[in-house]
């Protein structure tokens, strides 16, 4: 089973970046492919970016393609979510989540996923 530790949400003007960080621990990360999702207050949790084990596939959602990037470091077991020309639309709890080798189908799916971290901040103003 493995752990996951979300850190480097805070407070940002908008049009700033933030870099979120989810650390493993208890397995390797590199068996697992990782998810990030946000939750914002009174909505559903929503998917923001996947990549696979080996790093080679990414995805995201269109409200963040092109200005989020997810990248991981199987060495330190951990991945990273790099945020930059953040929007207020952006606030939210980042969660990192882990699926056991392969990137879910459909990877937006939440439940899809088995292991996740407990969420990290992240409030964008205006």
């Amino acid at each position: 089973q493995v752990q996951l530790v979300e850190s480097g949400g805070g407070l940002v003007q908008a049009g700033g970046s933030l870099r979120l960080s989810c650390a493993a621990s208890g397995r390797t990360l590199s068996s697992y492919a990782m998810g990030w999702f946000r939750q914002a207050p009174g909505k559903e949790r929503e998917f923001v970016a996947a990549i696979s084990w080996s790093g080679g596939s990414t995805y995201y959602s269109d409200s963040v393609k092109g200005r989020f990037t997810i990248s991981r470091d199987n060495a330190k077991n951990t991945v990273y979510l790099q945020m930059n020309s953040l929007k207020p639309e952006d606030t939210a709890v980042y969660y990192c989540a882990a699926e056991f080798l392969q990137i879910p189908d459909p990877y937006e799916r939440s439940s899809e996923y088995d292991y996740w971290g407990q969420g990290t901040q992240v409030t964008v103003s205006s």
